[in-house]
């Protein structure tokens, strides 16, 4: 997979899901996924361990991405610690448990799983919804429980968690800039424990002579970051002067179709 072309495609991909992500506030895994599924298939990976390796590098992409957003954010102000300390035990266990029951799961399950969720999120886009801010900031076992059940559908997912961590803060009456910045935040130890999850359960499936560690494909992540982190800020410079809106009903459009075409690749 060392050819030019696949690192043209992985540095293309790269630039795009940063784009994406920083335009509309939306980690890239959705993209990443399926696309990664699609080329690992094309270059021989057995479907029995096609859909792991995607999810393991596309969690690893994440590092650095969500490291670069939490930063931005902190910088701002704009992140509730409370919060964060809240929940950030329960994702790091609920992340952690999570690739352990990947790994014992079939390609097929997590790709209905994937799609699925990726129908919720993309339905969720696309008609805009909202939930109301309705009660305060929950005690701390409703956080540490809210962040179990974040971090572990992120990890089985491959999502840095905003899908769920904003809509969650919006209802827990956090304003939605700071619902956004602390989501960054918790973002940032799903995607760590998450790729080091991966790493130790794929171990057994490490071929160090085609750059796999564990359920992660080293190349691909470092060409992926690399373009991502340098066109994330260039999205965000865009997200007030291109339709948003409308972009993100396309975007969720374009999600749905991969997550479909991902399923039906692999049944």
């Amino acid at each position: 997979m060392l050819q030019p072309e696949w690192i043209a495609l992985f540095l293309l991909l790269g630039s795009f899901v940063g784009f994406m992500a920083g335009l509309l506030g939306i980690g890239g895994g959705g993209i990443l996924v399926p696309v990664l599924t699609s080329i690992f298939l094309f270059n021989g990976i057995a479907t029995d361990h096609v859909v792991h390796l995607a999810l393991g590098t596309s969690m690893a992409c994440m590092v650095i991405t969500t490291f670069s957003s939490f930063r931005s954010h902190n910088a701002k102000g704009a992140v509730v610690w409370l919060a964060v300390k809240g929940m950030v035990f329960g994702i790091i266990l609920g992340t952690f448990s999570a690739t352990f029951l990947a790994s014992y799961l079939s390609s097929l399950f997590l790709g209905i799983f994937f799609a699925l969720f990726m129908a919720f999120v993309s339905s969720q886009m696309f008609l805009n919804k909202k939930p109301k801010p309705s009660r305060e900031l929950s005690v701390p076992t409703g956080l540490f429980a809210a962040g179990f059940g974040i971090g572990s559908i992120s990890a089985l997912v491959s999502i840095g968690g905003g899908s769920l961590t904003v809509p969650y803060l919006t209802w827990q009456n956090i304003e939605i800039k700071k619902a956004i910045g602390t989501s960054a935040a918790i973002g940032l130890p799903i995607s760590v424990v998450g790729t080091v999850g991966y790493l130790i359960n794929g171990w057994h499936y490490s071929s160090p002579n085609d750059y796999i560690l564990g359920y992660v494909y080293l190349p691909a992540v470092v060409l992926i970051s690399l373009t991502s982190f340098i066109t994330a800020p260039l999205g965000a410079g865009f997200a007030h002067k291109l339709p948003v809106s409308i972009l993100k009903k396309i975007f969720a459009v374009l999600l749905i179709t991969l997550s479909i075409k991902m399923l039906v690749s692999i049944m």
